[in-house]
């Protein structure tokens, strides 16, 4: 915008003043996408599967489900922990080769390495990302918070399908937890 010349002393702080407020309402309305750009993503990954984002509450599997017996995919399992985190997790298996329709059981062993209780929450991951929609997870750990007593070690389930709609050309998918502590609040 041009700086007015010619103005009096009056008519130019009004300039300012209006100019100054303009420049205010527009970093607020930045802040506010800021904020709202966190829900926004996590509906968006939700709903696409972008960045390996799974079903955050329980599959219902159709009861007219078929396992496809003629090929197998391998799913590889991972356990990560942020730093600071005093949860060791680890799969009982690291891998399995599955029939897409078959449920299967998996268990992930957590032990509480602090003399602390600690309250957190697991978030899932897939990869290749475009397996994500035909991995689907009917029980799980990370639908809900985690509360484990100091040194406390507990056997955590997954029970999930591998959708027969997976191309068949997809033969390695890879789930990955990352377990964060919960702020207190």
């Amino acid at each position: 915008m041009p700086v007015p010349t010619g103005l009096n002393p009056g008519a130019r702080a009004r300039s300012n003043h209006r100019l100054g407020l303009q420049l205010a309402l527009v970093a607020v309305a930045f802040v506010g996408f800021g904020f709202a750009m966190v829900p926004i993503y996590n509906a968006f990954c939700r709903v696409t599967g972008l960045n390996g984002r799974t079903n955050a509450t329980p599959y219902v599997v159709p009861a007219n489900t078929q396992v496809d017996t003629t090929r197998s995919v391998r799913v590889e399992f991972l356990a990560n922990r942020m730093p600071g985190v005093d949860i060791d997790l680890r799969p009982e298996v690291f891998s399995m080769d599955v029939n897409p329709g078959a449920i299967v059981h998996v268990n992930f062993i957590a032990r509480n390495r602090g003399d602390r209780t600690f309250v957190g929450q697991a978030v899932p991951s897939i990869t290749p990302a475009v397996a994500t929609p035909y991995f689907q997870k009917i029980q799980c750990f990370c639908f809900g918070q985690q509360t484990f007593a100091p040194h406390a070690v507990r056997s955590l389930p997954v029970v999930f399908v591998v959708k027969p709609e997976l191309d068949r050309n997809l033969r390695e998918i890879t789930l990955s937890y990352t377990f964060f502590e919960q702020p207190k609040s």
